[in-house]
């Protein structure tokens, strides 16, 4: 894959801003995080505008070709350029033509808030996509699950600062958490991650995947494309979302924080000892 980028803004900026504490005042110097219009074109024709934190855009780019079923493997990807713009940033990635109809099914020139979890779907069957069933995977023990929450927190850099960033994590049965990856939008940090997993090569039977945000479908529908067997969520599922991963044959986990969680789906791949 033939990847060139340019230097792009900065994931955070710097403003001043008067913080008070009940009749406490004080002006203070304070990190924001910076949301950014991202274009993805896909040999020359613009598919979706969305609104990303702007870093890690040549991992975006693969994961969502990949999740939404753009391209069928990652090799079909040939390029990806990311290239600075006055009012945003252009990322122009090159695949097969026979991609292309995939591309023309779900239009053009969408546009995606940051919290979209359907672009580019104009009918019920693009946004309810058919799931793979994952594997069997790997047993976790729910204690090395919280120190993995606790390791993603502290490599949360963009979110130390600011406080207004998502992320995704993976947790690899051998080394740990090894991929942390932030945006504004859940989807966006979820598709981010995947796509530093799939250029890396790991295994997604080998492993488990967290996120700082609710677990919706649509976060379990992409974990699902890939063949994810666990995805722990720090906040809560929603119905549609259990109904996906029980069908798909995936663990899901909520509200994985202070010691607790709870399990939703196929209970087994997440074991509990107690002494």
């Amino acid at each position: 894959m033939d990847i060139l980028s340019e230097l792009g803004p900065a994931s955070y900026r710097q403003i001043n801003a008067d913080s008070w504490q009940g009749p406490v005042h004080q002006s203070k110097t304070d990190f924001v995080a910076e949301e950014v219009p991202v274009v993805l074109v896909y040999n020359n024709q613009p598919h979706v505008v969305m609104l990303c934190s702007p870093v890690d855009l040549e991992d975006f780019a693969l994961g969502f070709s990949i999740t939404e079923n753009i391209v069928r493997q990652p090799a079909d990807v040939q390029s990806i350029r990311v290239y600075q713009r006055s009012k945003g940033i252009e990322v122009r990635i090159t695949i097969p033509e026979t991609c292309s109809a995939s591309i023309s099914d779900k239009g053009k020139n969408l546009t995606g808030r940051t919290g979209c979890g359907l672009c580019g779907a104009t009918t019920l069957e693009q946004a309810i996509k058919p799931l793979k069933s994952v594997g069997p995977g790997l047993p976790l023990q729910a204690s090395q699950l919280q120190a993995a929450f606790e390791t993603m927190r502290q490599r949360q850099s963009i979110n130390q600062l600011t406080g207004a960033v998502h992320a995704a994590a993976w947790l690899d049965a051998q080394q740990g958490v090894v991929k942390v990856r932030e945006d504004v939008g859940r989807h966006n940090a979820l598709d981010k991650l995947i796509g530093s997993l799939i250029k890396s090569q790991y295994r997604f039977d080998q492993g488990w995947l967290l996120v700082t945000s609710r677990a919706s479908y649509e976060m379990v529908q992409k974990a699902a494309s890939v063949g994810v067997t666990l995805l722990a969520a720090i906040s809560a599922p929603t119905a549609l979302a259990i109904q996906l991963a029980e069908k798909s044959g995936m663990t899901l986990v909520g509200f994985a924080r202070n010691d607790n969680h709870v399990i939703y789906t196929h209970p087994h791949r997440l074991q509990h000892s107690f002494t």
